[in-house]
């Protein structure tokens, strides 16, 4: 049964990565190039605060800056905590080989929806905490530069492997693109580290 829905659902998940990768793209472009033409321009390099990283709007939005800002961090949020909450619970929860799935009643996966609760409590409790989130962003993507190399690697040798993967292996096509990408991320990572002792 599984190897017959395979071929539908890996052209339905195609399609989905790249239509979010393209609007993902979309909106990192237009982050970049508008804090670039505002924050940048006047010689502001290291933002501390959410409101200096409003300050990158007001060109476009004028006082509505802040709102706009505001209302942008909320829909964030809505769409992030479940995503991350809800992964580290699957993560957490089919490592202990728990029952997992929100199509579960919570009194038959206990464990993971205990662990969905605590995840989705952790992320509310870090808003008043004292640790700066403009620095916590930083770090976050920093640690996941570095976190996603050998990651990369493992994917990699694992969707490269038929006996793995099956019919499902990765053609000679997208293994080249997926080899490249993590030596030039492994580069990245490397040269940052330099960077930083040096």
């Amino acid at each position: 049964k599984a190897p017959h829905q395979g071929p539908h659902a890996i052209e339905r998940i195609r399609v989905d990565t790249y239509v979010g990768m393209a609007f993902s793209n979309l909106v990192a472009l237009a982050i970049i190039v508008a804090t670039a033409a505002t924050l940048h321009a006047a010689g502001i390099t290291d933002v501390e605060t959410s409101s200096q990283a409003a300050e990158a709007l007001r060109p476009v939005a004028g006082s509505f800056a802040f709102i706009l800002f505001a209302l942008g961090i909320i829909g964030t949020g809505l769409l992030a905590v479940p995503v991350l909450a809800g992964s580290a619970a699957y993560a957490i929860s089919e490592a202990r080989k728990w029952p997992v799935g929100l199509g579960r009643k919570p009194e038959k996966a206990k464990e993971f929806y205990a662990t969905l609760a605590i995840a989705t409590m952790l992320g509310v409790a870090l808003n008043f905490s004292p640790i700066n989130p403009i620095k916590a962003l930083y770090w976050s993507a920093v640690i996941n530069g570095i976190v996603a190399v050998p990651i990369m690697v493992a994917m990699m040798h694992m969707t490269g492997n038929r006996r793995i993967m099956g019919t499902f292996h990765l053609h000679d096509g997208l293994r080249l693109v997926g080899w490249i990408t993590t030596a030039v991320m492994a580069a990245a990572a490397i040269i940052m580290g330099l960077a930083a002792v040096f």
